[in-house]
């Protein structure tokens, strides 16, 4: 039985949006008052809206092409800077109609003042920012690499193990990536870290194993010492696309794995190594994408097999949620874990002592160092980029982390 399209939340959507540009319009008409301007404008808005119904019938067929991104981002950005000029122009309104109200007790009675020019404008500069924002995360800011570095201290690191670093990555999402060139400066920042041991925690592609091959020749320059070590992450199993039998969709899964290997990363799939330095030695364990909502796959427990309780542990696990769930409250104590998949949401603030982006209303941490119960925490906010060709306040990130004993 086929499932009936449930009209009225899109109607819903649609009022609030032309309402929205209504509102928009009738601001930017105090600024240029002309007939042209209102025609034009709403043949805009009107092709935009009707450019992105056919590209999303025609992605839910032949699935995320040029056509629907370029529209979907050209739609995304018209509907924040004008939010933000909705929202300031509101403030103005607001203002203006208290001063209209403040206006009863004077001798010549409530008089509303019409809207202030000043005003109007510089809703109009923050509206042409937000558009500049936008377009300067597109080009320039999803390959903005940042190194962000912490020194973190342990009472029980082994001696020898005091001063080691590490550098993490994650979600690189490699079949996004459009420029070789910008991914290369970030795989020489990655190796000028010169850091003891590298570690990738999750989401290589976004689909298909294939996604990572013109790549492979790239990833694979970065060395550490102490080796190279992965884990898999929710966008490596091939869950979001429709795979012709269940056949391909393992035989995408055993190349992605064997193209860890080609990488030079050693995959850790529920089970862990041990890194010995002068006779003492650290356990790094890896385990199978594990996050609520997105696939409970890794056996932490299978991971830590054949470890003491008191051996000094990093765990590498792609999704954060899992810490919070099964590794903070761990009878056995993993010092450090090392996660990624939020992106930070590719958007936020991170200045001024503001830390704020909208994917905090989904995961209690999602970026930095979180400490608890004598644990540590690492979310990357990513390498890569998906969905959002771009990223604005929230940078591509490459974490150097060093070990040192209390």
């Amino acid at each position: 039985m086929k499932r009936k399209l449930n009209l009225l939340p899109l109607l819903i959507v649609a009022i609030i949006f032309f309402a929205l540009n209504a509102y928009v319009l009738s601001g930017l008409s105090a600024i240029n008052h002309s007939i042209w301007l209102d025609r034009s404008f709403w043949v805009f808005i009107i092709a935009l809206s009707l450019a992105l119904i056919y590209a999303i019938t025609q992605m839910q067929v032949k699935g995320i092409n040029k056509f629907f991104q370029i529209v979907a981002h050209i739609f995304l950005i018209v509907f924040a800077a004008e939010l933000v000029f909705a929202i300031f122009l509101l403030l103005g309104d607001i203002y203006h109609l208290l001063i209209g109200l403040a206006s009863v007790f004077q001798p010549e009675g409530f008089h509303i003042l019409g809207r202030s020019n000043y005003w109007v404008d510089f809703a109009f500069v923050m509206f042409c920012l937000t558009v500049a924002l936008f377009i300067y995360g597109i080009t320039q800011g999803k390959y903005a690499y940042r190194v962000i570095k912490h020194t973190l201290y342990f009472d029980d690191l082994p001696a020898s193990f005091d001063g080691f670093t590490l550098t993490q990555i994650s979600d690189v999402h490699a079949g996004s990536f459009t420029n070789p060139r910008a991914v290369q400066k970030g795989i020489d920042l990655i190796n000028a870290q010169k850091s003891d041991l590298f570690v990738f925690t999750g989401d290589l592609v976004n689909n298909a194993s294939s996604e990572i091959v013109p790549y492979i020749g790239h990833f694979s320059q970065i060395k550490a010492p102490y080796g190279q070590f992965s884990v898999l992450g929710n966008h490596d199993y091939g869950d979001y696309i429709k795979w012709p039998t269940e056949a391909d969709k393992i035989k995408n899964l055993d190349q992605l794995k064997a193209y860890h290997k080609d990488l030079g990363f050693k995959l850790l799939l529920d089970e862990h190594i041990e890194l010995h330095k002068n006779g003492e030695k650290i356990i790094l364990a890896g385990i199978e994408n594990w996050g609520i909502g997105f696939g409970e796959r890794g056996d932490l427990n299978k991971a830590l097999k054949g470890t003491s309780v008191n051996d000094f542990k990093i765990l590498l696990s792609h999704d954060p949620s899992h810490w919070d769930a099964q590794v903070k409250n761990n009878p056995s104590k993993i010092q450090l874990s090392l996660a990624g998949h939020t992106h930070g949401m590719q958007f936020g603030i991170e200045a001024f002592g503001i830390k704020w982006s909208p994917v905090k209303f989904r995961y209690k941490h999602w970026a930095g160092i979180k400490t608890e119960n004598n644990r540590y925490l690492n979310v990357n906010r990513g390498f890569g980029y998906l969905g959002f060709s771009g990223r604005i306040g929230i940078w591509p990130e490459i974490t150097v982390i060093e070990l040192k004993r209390k």
